[in-house]
């Protein structure tokens, strides 16, 4: 019986790219997406995964739709949690509802769907857990003081619970994407956006694919050694 993944943030960019990578690799995949239906409706015609609609920042709604989302395809073995926003701004003008729904989403978001899946992978004896940090949780970025301080708290998240799961057949590992050509990054302003470039050795941005064959190791039968570890696929702008 093939296992069963959950990708959060599954129905556009890497979240998109990783779900397909993992339905390659014979898992029974389900998208999660937290508010674009049009776009959730158009993947799942598009690719035959299905998409299911909640707010990972919401505890007792990761806890029930990862109950009945089990009930209905098997137990939940694999979760990737790729869900996030930004909500950038100078820290003076930062609002605390800004700093509060990024933390909220991003690192909540993690938290609440390992408590809703890591103690039935914790009992079966074989669990995967990946978690999207980011580039800038390792080296910070202006203007960015909740997303950084968000996605560096998922790599603290993912050591600190790899070592509760090691024993117990369940690995969780991080991936630190730098810059994707996604979404997000399209919009960020041009002139902005080629001194981005310009800072990035292999002299491109990375396509969402890549980020997706590192979930796809992490998540594999064959990557069982590897826990508590953060894999940084940046094209070398950010080093250590």
């Amino acid at each position: 019986m093939a296992r069963v993944a959950i990708v959060t943030g599954g129905t556009r960019g890497i979240g998109e790219a990783i779900c397909l990578a993992l339905k390659e690799q014979g898992r029974t995949v389900i998208a999660n997406y937290g508010g674009n239906d049009a776009a959730a409706k158009a993947f799942t015609a598009r690719t035959g995964i299905p998409s299911f609609r909640w707010d990972v920042g919401d505890h007792e709604a990761c806890i029930h739709n990862c109950n009945d989302l089990a009930a209905e395809f098997g137990p939940i073995d694999i979760v990737v949690n790729n869900a996030g926003i930004t909500r950038d701004g100078v820290l003076h003008k930062m609002s605390f509802d800004d700093w509060n729904e990024v933390m909220r989403i991003n690192l909540g978001g993690c938290f609440n769907m390992a408590k809703a899946t890591f103690p039935g992978m914790r009992e079966r004896g074989w669990g995967r857990i990946v978690n999207i940090g980011s580039i800038n949780g390792q080296a910070g970025q202006y203007g960015q003081v909740n997303y950084a301080a968000a996605k560096s708290g998922i790599h603290g998240f993912t050591k600190a619970l790899a070592q509760e799961g090691a024993k117990f057949g369940v690995t969780v590992n991080a991936i630190a994407p730098g810059y994707i050509d996604t979404d997000m990054v399209a919009a960020v302003p041009a002139p902005v956006l080629e001194k981005i470039v310009a800072k990035i050795p292999v002299g491109r941005l990375g396509h969402a694919d890549e980020i997706a064959r590192g979930v796809a190791f992490f998540t594999s039968e064959e990557g069982g050694f590897a826990t508590g570890s953060t894999m940084s696929i940046n094209g070398g702008q950010h080093m250590y």
